[in-house]
Protein backbone atom coordinates (compact mmCIF):
# COMPACT_ATOMS: atom_id res chain seq x y z
CA UNK A 1 0.00 0.00 0.00
CA UNK A 2 2.70 2.25 0.83
CA UNK A 3 4.09 2.35 -2.58
CA UNK A 4 0.96 3.19 -4.64
CA UNK A 5 0.78 5.67 -2.35
CA UNK A 6 4.20 6.99 -2.82
CA UNK A 7 3.97 6.44 -6.60
CA UNK A 8 0.75 8.78 -6.60
CA UNK A 9 2.30 11.43 -4.31
CA UNK A 10 5.10 11.47 -6.97
CA UNK A 11 2.81 11.46 -9.86
CA UNK A 12 0.95 15.22 -9.68
CA UNK A 13 2.72 16.67 -12.51
CA UNK A 14 2.02 13.44 -14.77
CA UNK A 15 -1.96 13.66 -13.65
CA UNK A 16 -1.84 17.39 -14.54
CA UNK A 17 -0.82 16.41 -17.95
CA UNK A 18 -3.54 13.69 -18.03
CA UNK A 19 -6.31 16.34 -17.00
CA UNK A 20 -5.26 18.32 -20.02
CA UNK A 21 -5.43 15.40 -22.38
CA UNK A 22 -9.09 14.95 -20.92
CA UNK A 23 -10.00 18.29 -21.39
CA UNK A 24 -8.35 18.03 -25.13
CA UNK A 25 -10.55 14.69 -25.68
CA UNK A 26 -13.81 16.50 -24.30
CA UNK A 27 -13.30 19.57 -25.91
CA UNK A 28 -11.87 18.73 -29.99
CA UNK A 29 -15.30 15.53 -29.26
CA UNK A 30 -18.19 18.15 -28.10
CA UNK A 31 -16.40 20.94 -30.69
CA UNK A 32 -16.14 18.25 -33.75
CA UNK A 33 -19.81 17.67 -33.19
CA UNK A 34 -21.22 21.26 -33.20
CA UNK A 35 -20.49 20.95 -37.01
CA UNK A 36 -23.48 18.36 -37.45
CA UNK A 37 -27.64 19.08 -37.11
CA UNK A 38 -28.49 17.31 -34.53
CA UNK A 39 -26.01 19.15 -31.99
CA UNK A 40 -26.85 22.50 -33.23
CA UNK A 41 -30.19 21.71 -33.11
CA UNK A 42 -29.60 20.51 -29.19
CA UNK A 43 -28.17 23.75 -27.86
CA UNK A 44 -30.37 26.33 -29.10
CA UNK A 45 -32.66 25.88 -26.19
CA UNK A 46 -29.44 27.02 -23.90
CA UNK A 47 -28.52 29.41 -25.98
CA UNK A 48 -31.73 31.10 -27.14
CA UNK A 49 -32.10 31.38 -23.67
CA UNK A 50 -29.13 32.92 -22.29
CA UNK A 51 -28.33 36.55 -21.74
CA UNK A 52 -24.52 36.16 -22.58
CA UNK A 53 -25.20 34.31 -26.17
CA UNK A 54 -28.96 34.85 -27.33
CA UNK A 55 -27.49 37.55 -29.91
CA UNK A 56 -26.16 35.75 -31.85
CA UNK A 57 -29.84 34.21 -33.02
CA UNK A 58 -31.98 35.95 -35.18
CA UNK A 59 -35.50 34.45 -33.25
CA UNK A 60 -36.50 35.20 -29.49
CA UNK A 61 -36.58 32.13 -26.79
CA UNK A 62 -39.42 29.81 -26.64
CA UNK A 63 -40.31 30.26 -29.98
CA UNK A 64 -37.56 27.26 -30.73
CA UNK A 65 -39.61 24.59 -29.15
CA UNK A 66 -42.00 24.63 -31.59
CA UNK A 67 -39.17 23.60 -34.42
CA UNK A 68 -36.83 20.99 -32.31
CA UNK A 69 -35.60 18.21 -34.35
CA UNK A 70 -35.43 15.52 -32.28
CA UNK A 71 -32.13 13.19 -32.38
CA UNK A 72 -31.74 10.97 -35.76
CA UNK A 73 -34.73 12.85 -37.63
CA UNK A 74 -35.09 15.58 -40.05
CA UNK A 75 -37.99 17.88 -40.88
CA UNK A 76 -36.82 20.28 -43.53
CA UNK A 77 -39.54 22.80 -42.43
CA UNK A 78 -37.20 23.00 -38.88
CA UNK A 79 -34.31 22.91 -40.67
CA UNK A 80 -35.19 25.67 -42.45
CA UNK A 81 -36.01 27.41 -39.22
CA UNK A 82 -32.53 26.86 -37.67
CA UNK A 83 -31.19 28.33 -40.76
CA UNK A 84 -32.82 31.41 -40.32
CA UNK A 85 -31.85 31.51 -36.89
CA UNK A 86 -28.12 31.09 -37.65
CA UNK A 87 -28.25 28.03 -35.51
CA UNK A 88 -25.76 26.13 -37.55
CA UNK A 89 -23.38 29.12 -38.25
CA UNK A 90 -22.97 29.98 -34.50
CA UNK A 91 -22.68 26.31 -33.88
CA UNK A 92 -19.54 25.95 -35.91
CA UNK A 93 -18.29 28.93 -34.74
CA UNK A 94 -18.79 27.66 -31.46
CA UNK A 95 -17.41 24.51 -32.11
CA UNK A 96 -14.27 25.81 -33.68
CA UNK A 97 -13.83 27.98 -30.28
CA UNK A 98 -14.30 25.04 -28.09
CA UNK A 99 -11.91 22.67 -30.58
CA UNK A 100 -8.86 25.78 -29.89
CA UNK A 101 -9.18 25.57 -26.21
CA UNK A 102 -9.28 21.91 -26.14
CA UNK A 103 -5.51 22.42 -28.28
CA UNK A 104 -4.19 25.35 -26.23
CA UNK A 105 -4.93 23.40 -23.51
CA UNK A 106 -3.08 20.17 -24.19
CA UNK A 107 -0.31 22.19 -25.61
CA UNK A 108 0.12 23.10 -21.97
CA UNK A 109 1.96 19.89 -21.86
CA UNK A 110 4.90 20.98 -23.46
CA UNK A 111 4.27 25.22 -23.28
CA UNK A 112 3.17 26.88 -20.30
CA UNK A 113 2.13 30.39 -21.29
CA UNK A 114 0.27 28.89 -23.84
CA UNK A 115 -1.20 26.41 -21.44
CA UNK A 116 -1.78 28.98 -19.24
CA UNK A 117 -4.28 30.38 -21.70
CA UNK A 118 -5.49 27.05 -22.50
CA UNK A 119 -6.75 26.60 -18.68
CA UNK A 120 -8.09 29.99 -18.46
CA UNK A 121 -10.22 29.87 -21.41
CA UNK A 122 -11.59 26.01 -20.37
CA UNK A 123 -12.14 28.00 -16.59
CA UNK A 124 -14.21 30.59 -18.52
CA UNK A 125 -16.51 28.57 -20.69
CA UNK A 126 -17.18 26.18 -17.74
CA UNK A 127 -18.52 29.36 -15.90
CA UNK A 128 -20.46 30.35 -19.44
CA UNK A 129 -22.17 26.83 -19.30
CA UNK A 130 -22.96 26.85 -15.70
CA UNK A 131 -25.14 29.74 -16.13
CA UNK A 132 -27.40 27.91 -18.71
CA UNK A 133 -28.55 26.50 -15.34
CA UNK A 134 -30.16 29.67 -14.02
CA UNK A 135 -31.10 30.47 -17.60
CA UNK A 136 -32.60 27.39 -19.43
CA UNK A 137 -35.81 26.02 -18.00
CA UNK A 138 -34.47 22.79 -20.18
CA UNK A 139 -32.34 21.52 -17.43
CA UNK A 140 -34.85 20.88 -14.74
CA UNK A 141 -37.61 18.03 -14.86
CA UNK A 142 -40.69 20.05 -16.16
CA UNK A 143 -43.91 18.95 -14.56
CA UNK A 144 -45.54 16.87 -16.72
CA UNK A 145 -48.66 16.21 -14.13
CA UNK A 146 -48.92 12.91 -12.69
CA UNK A 147 -50.25 11.05 -9.89
CA UNK A 148 -48.07 11.05 -7.27
CA UNK A 149 -49.03 13.10 -4.04
CA UNK A 150 -45.45 14.85 -4.47
CA UNK A 151 -44.29 14.95 -8.27
CA UNK A 152 -40.23 15.24 -8.77
CA UNK A 153 -40.18 18.63 -11.04
CA UNK A 154 -38.27 21.66 -11.53
CA UNK A 155 -35.26 22.72 -8.54
CA UNK A 156 -33.22 20.67 -7.93
CA UNK A 157 -34.49 17.40 -10.27
CA UNK A 158 -31.96 17.77 -13.18
CA UNK A 159 -33.15 16.79 -16.41
CA UNK A 160 -30.65 14.74 -19.03
CA UNK A 161 -29.87 18.39 -20.18
CA UNK A 162 -29.09 19.95 -16.74
CA UNK A 163 -26.92 16.93 -16.00
CA UNK A 164 -24.40 17.38 -19.05
CA UNK A 165 -24.52 20.96 -17.70
CA UNK A 166 -23.74 20.30 -14.16
CA UNK A 167 -20.97 17.85 -15.01
CA UNK A 168 -18.76 21.67 -16.26
CA UNK A 169 -17.88 21.86 -12.62
CA UNK A 170 -15.80 19.05 -13.39
CA UNK A 171 -13.71 21.17 -16.70
CA UNK A 172 -13.95 24.72 -14.26
CA UNK A 173 -12.01 23.05 -11.74
CA UNK A 174 -9.98 21.03 -13.88
CA UNK A 175 -8.95 24.63 -15.79
CA UNK A 176 -7.76 26.15 -13.24
CA UNK A 177 -5.55 23.10 -12.12
CA UNK A 178 -3.71 23.06 -15.76
CA UNK A 179 -3.65 26.61 -15.74
CA UNK A 180 -2.04 27.07 -11.97
CA UNK A 181 0.13 24.25 -13.21
CA UNK A 182 1.61 26.30 -16.41
CA UNK A 183 1.04 29.57 -13.83
CA UNK A 184 3.96 27.46 -11.49
CA UNK A 185 6.10 26.42 -14.41
CA UNK A 186 6.52 30.08 -15.67
CA UNK A 187 7.23 31.31 -12.04
CA UNK A 188 9.83 28.36 -12.03
CA UNK A 189 11.39 29.54 -15.11
CA UNK A 190 11.49 33.28 -14.23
Amino acid sequence: MSRIITLLANSQSKFVNLTRIAIFIVMAWIGGLKAFQYEADGIVPFVANSPLMSFFYTKEAPEYNDFKNPEGKTVQKHINWHKENRTYIFSYGLGAVIIIIGILTLLGIWYAKIGLIGGLLTFGMSIVTLTFLITTPEVYVPNLGGDFPTPQYGFPYLSGAGRLVIKDIIMLAAGLLCASDSAKQIVKAK
